[in-house]
């Protein structure tokens, strides 16, 4: 699927991706081509850009989760979405289809996260740590099959694997995410975690904005987006 069919949103400031599980937001180690590549040339391509085209990077998705990448197209955009993003000014709701809910139809999780940089994993304890970070957020149930549970989450801070470790210390897991306990991985190597929905106030504008993305292909997703 091209970039032009997956734009969610665009203005003169920001643009808006459905990312697929499997791209990356912006280089790493790997070498790969990132999603930014691919974005910088669809906007060249599409406004006829002579030269290098600016793309900053507010926020990241984990490479194995889909859904709402946010870019912007100005540096003035770019450092008033940093702040939005690090003040909170940026409401995110993900999907995640697990294999049970965290003990409750809904409620709120609070952990405190250690990052292992070597392994790129965190964990969640029930109580601060040293090097721990605090991790809040709240979740719903949605929905339910006869196998998984579609789960709801309200991020309210934004740090690394958060809704990963903080579900795997409820003993609840995402499906297809070997690394926090799911005993299976999905064909294609991604996890059923989506960002789904943001809302936020523009940076420039003042207006609010509201971005919701489709789902991914498959079958466990379009059963529980067709209920909702």
């Amino acid at each position: 699927m091209s970039i032009a069919d997956r734009v969610l949103y665009e203005d003169n400031h920001l643009i808006a991706v459905n990312k697929l599980c499997g791209e990356i937001v912006q280089g790493d180690k790997t070498g790969d081509r990132t999603l930014a590549q691919d974005v910088c040339a669809y906007l060249k391509e599409k406004y006829s850009k002579p030269g290098n085209v600016y793309l900053g990077i507010p926020h990241r998705l984990d490479r194995p989760t889909s859904g709402i990448v946010i870019y912007c197209k100005t540096e003035k955009a770019l450092s008033r979405m940093n702040n939005l993003f690090r003040e909170g000014g940026v409401d995110k709701y993900y999907w995640a289809v697990c294999d049970r809910d965290p003990g409750h139809e809904e409620g709120f999780l609070e952990h405190w996260i250690v990052r292992n940089a070597q392994k790129n994993t965190s964990r969640a304890y029930s109580k601060q740590v040293p090097d721990s970070q605090n991790a809040k957020l709240e979740y719903k149930v949605l929905e339910r099959s006869d196998r998984y549970t579609l789960i709801q989450i309200h991020l309210l801070t934004g740090r690394h694997h958060q809704i990963r470790a903080q579900l795997a210390a409820c003993n609840c897991h995402i499906k297809g995410d070997l690394k926090y306990g799911f005993p299976r991985s999905n064909p294609d190597g991604g996890i059923c975690l989506h960002a789904r929905h943001v809302e936020f106030v523009h940076p420039v504008s003042g207006e609010k904005v509201t971005i919701t993305a489709p789902v991914p292909e498959g079958d466990v997703w379009r059963f529980f987006e067709s209920g909702q």
